[in-house]
C-alpha cells in the first residue's frame, strides 16, 4: 500500500508524543490535536477531523474499560477491608519476609514473573498491587520502585517470551514455517536476559530511595498531598471486630485458590478449563462478592450504601488517575486497521487503513542486509509496531518480515522472530506504553503512569540493545 499523507501525518504525530514524553510534558492536547490533523487529511473533511477526536477516545475507552473496572473494584474492596481493619492483619505474614525495601522489589520480580507465566500479567497485577504492594511500601520501598518491580518483571519478562501459554511465539510463527517451539525456547532465554538487565539497571536507579520499614511509610503513601491519587477517606472509620480476622485470611486464601484453579485447569483435565481472558473478570466477580460480604458482617443496615460508595469511589480514583490515558490511546489505536474504521467512520471495515502497520512495511526495504543492522532493524520494527499498546497484534507480521529478511543477512529466522517479539512486547505489552495494561500498575502504586514509563525506558532500551547483540552472537 503507498504511503498518503495521513501515514506521515502519523508518524510526525507518534515523535511528537514520544518526544513530548520524554521531556516530562503532558502528551494529552498533542495527541487530540494531531488526531483531529490526522482524521481531517484521511478524507479532507473538516468535520470528520472533529468526529475522530471523539470516537478515537470513545473506542480507547471501550477498549481499556476492563482495567479500569479491575482497579475500581480491586480498590473498593481494599476500602472495604480497611473499614474493618482487616488490611493490615492480611498483609502481616508477608513482613516477616519483605523485610526491607531491597528484599521486597526482588521478591514482587519472582512473583509477579512466576503467576505471570501461567496465566499472564493482566489478572496477576490487581493481586499483586491490592495485596503486596503496601506490604513493600511499609518495608521501606518507594512506590515507583514496587510499581516498575511489577511491569518489568510481569508484562516484560514473563509476557515477552509466553513461554507456558505460548500463544505469542504461536502468532509469531503463524505467517511463516519458523517452529513455534523453537521459537518460544529462544524468546525464552532472551527474555531472561532482556529481564535481569532491565530489572537490574531499575533497581540500582531507584536502589538510593529505599528506606527504612516503618508503617509511616504506608499512611504517607495513602495520604499523600495529591488529593487525585488519594483512595483513603478521611472520613472512613474502623470498625474491628471478630469478622476482621475471618475476612483477613479468606481475602488472601480465595484468591490463592483461584490461583490454584487456573494452574490445575490449564496443565490437567482434572478440572474444567477456564476460557482465555477469563481469569481478570473471575478476580473482579470474586472481589465485588467479598465486598458484599464484608460489608454485611460490619453492618448489614448499611450494607446498600456502603457497597455503593465503595465502588463508586472506586471509579472515581480510577478514572481521575487514569483518564488521562484515554485520549493518547485514541491516536494511537487509529493506526491500527482493527479500530481505524470505527474511529474514521470507514463503513468497510476491509478498507481500513493501518497507519502503523503500513509504516512498518514500507521501512523494512530501508534495512540493508547485514546482520547486526537486520537483527536492530527488526527489534525496532517490533518496537514501533507495539504502540497500539498490544505488543500482540503485529506479531504475525514480525514473523513474515523475519523469515523474508534472514536468509539474506545470514541469521536464522527463528532468532531473528524472536528478537522482533522482544521488541513488540516488551514495549507493546508493556512496559513502554502508558495506553497499556501497565495502567493497572501504576493505579495500584498510586503514581502516574507516565512517570511509570519515563522510570523504565533506559533500563528497557538498554536491555533490548544488549538482549539483541547476545541474541545475535549465540543463536
Amino acid at each position: 500500500m503507498d504511503l498518503t499523507l495521513a501515514h506521515w501525518l502519523y508518524l510526525v504525530g507518534t515523535l511528537i508524543i514520544i518526544v513530548t514524553m520524554l521531556f516530562r510534558q503532558n502528551v494529552v492536547v498533542p495527541a487530540l490535536l494531531m488526531s483531529f490533523i490526522i482524521g481531517w487529511a484521511y478524507d479532507g473533511s473538516f468535520l470528520n477531523g472533529i468526529q475522530v477526536i471523539f470516537n478515537a477516545s470513545l473506542t480507547a475507552a471501550g477498549e481499556l474499560f476492563h482495567i479500569f473496572l479491575i482497579i475500581a473494584i480491586m480498590t473498593a474492596l481494599l476500602q472495604s477491608l480497611k473499614s474493618i481493619g482487616a488490611d493490615e492483619q492480611m498483609v502481616s505474614p508477608f513482613l516477616k519476609v519483605m523485610k526491607n525495601g531491597h528484599w521486597s522489589f526482588w521478591i514482587l520480580v519472582c512473583i509477579t514473573y512466576a503467576m505471570s507465566l501461567f496465566f499472564w500479567p493482566a489478572p496477576s497485577v490487581p493481586l499483586i498491587g491490592a495485596l503486596l504492594i503496601p506490604v513493600a511500601i511499609k518495608a521501606g520501598l518507594p512506590p515507583i520502585g514496587a510499581a516498575v518491580a511489577i511491569s518489568l518483571a510481569g508484562h516484560g519478562m514473563a509476557l515477552s517470551s509466553d513461554y507456558v501459554l505460548q500463544v505469542a511465539p504461536a502468532l509469531t510463527a503463524s505467517t511463516s514455517s519458523i517452529d513455534a517451539g523453537l521459537l518460544a525456547d529462544r524468546a525464552l532465554v532472551l527474555s531472561i536476559i532482556t529481564g535481569i538487565i532491565a530489572l537490574s539497571i531499575a533497581y540500582m536507579s531507584i536502589r538510593k530511595k529505599i528506606i527504612k520499614p516503618s508503617q509511616k511509610n504506608v499512611t504517607e503513601w495513602e495520604n499523600n498531598g495529591n488529593n487525585n491519587l488519594k483512595i483513603s477517606s478521611d472520613e472512613l472509620v474502623v470498625k474491628k471486630s471478630k469478622s476482621s480476622t475471618v475476612f483477613a485470611i479468606l481475602v488472601p486464601t480465595t484468591f490463592l485458590i483461584i490461583v490454584a484453579y487456573v494452574i490445575v485447569s490449564t496443565f490437567s483435565n482434572l478440572l474444567p478449563s477456564i476460557e482465555d481472558g477469563a481469569g481478570a473478570s473471575i478476580i473482579g466477580g470474586t472481589a465485588i462478592l467479598l465486598l458484599m460480604a464484608i460489608s454485611i458482617s460490619r453492618n448489614y443496615r448499611e450494607t446498600l450504601k456502603e457497597v455503593s460508595n465503595y465502588l463508586v469511589n472506586g471509579f472515581v480514583y480510577s478514572f481521575k488517575v487514569m483518564g488521562l490515558v484515554i485520549p493518547i490511546a485514541g491516536f494511537f489505536f487509529i493506526g491500527s486497521d482493527s479500530f481505524s474504521a470505527k474511529i474514521l467512520g470507514i463503513e468497510n471495515a476491509d478498507q481500513a487503513p493501518g497507519f502503523l502497520f503500513d509504516l512498518v512495511q514500507a521501512s523494512q526495504h530501508a534495512i540493508p542486509d547485514h546482520a547486526f543492522i537486520t537483527g536492530f532493524g527488526i527489534l525496532i520494527l517490533g518496537m514501533i509496531s507495539g504502540l497500539d499498546g498490544s505488543g500482540f497484534s503485529a506479531l504475525p507480521l514480525i514473523g513474515s518480515l523475519s523469515e523474508a529478511m534472514a536468509h539474506s543477512a545470514g541469521i536464522d529466522p527463528t532468532t531473528l522472530a524472536a528478537i522482533g517479539q522482544m521488541g513488540a512486547i516488551w514495549v507493546g505489552g508493556g512496559t513502554l506504553v502508558a495506553w497499556s495494561p501497565i495502567i493497572a500498575i501504576a493505579g495500584f502504586a498510586k503514581i502516574s503512569v507516565i512517570d511509570l514509563v519515563r522510570k523504565s525506558f533506559l533500563p528497557v532500551i538498554i536491555a533490548l540493545t544488549l538482549t539483541t547483540i547476545v541474541g545475535l552472537l549465540l543463536f
